[in-house]
Parts: C-alpha cells; structure tokens; sequence
C-alpha cells in the first residue's frame, strides 16, 4: 500500500493506492499524528507513507517511524509532475505523491533528529536577529543622515562609536523621541544576538557538533559559530567543482570520500 499525504497547519488530505488491486483509499484528517496512525492502520498491509516536506517539520515522519511505518519525506524542489499538470489541489496532491512512491520515484530528504531540528532553529533565530539588527542600524544611520550628522571617529558599532550615539541630542522633542527609540532597538537586537552567540557556543562543545564543528574551524575564517551553521546539515556532492567551493566555506570528508557535515 503506497500512501501519498498532502499536509498543512489545519487539514491533511491522504489518498492509498493498493499495489495488487489498483483501489484507490481517500481520507480528509487532522493534522493530529493519532488520527493519521489510525486511519493507517485501518488500510491493507504493508503500509509506506509519503509527504512533502515543509513548515510542518518532521514530526509526522517520526511519529510513523516510531509506529514502524515506513516514510520518505519529498524534497518539494523533486517532485516530478506531469508536463501540463496545472491543477493542484490536495487531493490531487496527495494522489500523485501516491503515485510517485508506488514506482519508486521519490527522491528523499534526511529526516534530522529532534537536536538537529533544534540547532537549526536556534541557527534560524541568530540569523533573524543579525537582519533585524542591519535594519535597525540602517535606520538609525539614515536618521543622523537626514540631520547631516555623519560619524567619522573610526569603525562603527565600538565602544567609542556607541559613545558618541549616546551623546547626540535634538532640539525638537519628536526628533529626539524617535533616535530614542531606533537606538534603543539597536541595543536590544544587539543584547539578543549577544545571548544567541553565548548559547551556540555552548552547544557547539556538546559532543554531538564537537568533532565537525573542530574540524570545520581548521579552516580559515571559520569561527565557532560559522561552524555550527554549516556542521548542523548534511551535504553530499557528486561534482569535484561543487567539493572545492563547499570546502572553501567550510566543509569535511568522510572516510568512503563524500563530502560529509554532520
């Protein structure tokens, strides 16, 4: 029984096709991983489930896996639709995800563990921080720039430049409530950057990212926290081209000669 599975955050559309009869199992559920096994359950035996991956995360694929289910999560970039196929909706979908792992054509990604899911968003957060923190200094630049105030004492964001955006004042209260305001943005993005770089730091010890984050540091460039970002996912490279420009940013070798980032 190959079962293709179309899901979202409120509904999850799944369509079986039965390998030896051709019939067809349609079910609209909720996203709710009890219901789902449930319904699995109730189709003829053996069962092998399919879905695309997406904001959903991996929890439906673990939660099959530990029902002993087998599942393949598609990489959504993968999935080969029939030329002039322009209707989607989730029945479709799910039909010809079904479609798809009944011969054999899908092409999986990696499920990561729960740590891993978890590095990756602490990863996630550090980099939504770092933009917030451009943007707000952009803005705080372009504030003093439309006042013709421009530093010019060195590098910017040191303690002396800090210093010296502190000591600025505006006769006009509304001017002045508004630098309050973007400075104080500025520090604030600065203080949750500082916590997020403090916390990968410590995970990065752990001797799950220890070995790839080390070895990744042997290269030039590679601190501890690019180290973490790159040691988080698994990459696999067939091209030599595509080995030196991964390598050239940080990346190891495993025994059998596959570029290899735990």
């Amino acid at each position: 029984m190959s079962v293709g599975v179309d899901v979202h955050a409120r509904s999850v559309v799944a369509c079986g096709i039965d390998g030896d009869t051709g019939e067809l199992f349609r079910s609209r559920l909720c996203p709710d991983h009890g219901e789902i096994l449930r319904w699995l359950g109730q189709l003829p035996g053996p069962v092998a489930v399919t879905y695309e991956a997406g904001p959903t995360g991996f929890g439906l694929a673990r939660a099959l896996t530990a029902a002993g289910i087998g599942c393949e999560v598609l990489a959504p970039s993968r999935v080969q639709r029939p030329a002039g196929d322009r209707v989607k909706t989730d029945a479709r979908d799910a039909l010809h995800l079904a479609r798809l792992l009944r011969l054999g054509e899908v092409v999986s990604v990696r499920v990561p563990s729960v740590a891993q899911e978890a590095a990756r968003d602490v990863v996630r957060a550090r980099d939504d921080v770092r933009a917030d923190l451009m943007r707000a200094r952009h803005r705080r630049s372009k504030l003093l720039l439309r006042q013709g105030i421009v530093w010019s004492g060195g590098r910017g964001w040191t303690m002396t430049h800090h210093t010296w955006l502190r000591s600025q004042t505006f006769d006009q209260p509304g001017l002045q409530i508004a630098y309050d305001a973007n400075y104080e943005t500025v520090l604030l993005a600065e203080n949750r950057r500082d916590r997020l770089d403090a916390l990968i730091t410590d995970m990065a010890q752990d001797p799950a990212w220890a070995a790839v984050v080390t070895r990744l540091q042997c290269l030039r460039g590679i601190s501890v926290l690019t180290a973490f970002g790159l040691g988080r996912r698994d990459r696999r490279f067939r091209a030599a081209p595509d080995v030196l420009t991964w390598a050239a940013t940080g990346g190891t070798v495993n025994a059998r000669g596959i570029l290899f980032a735990a």
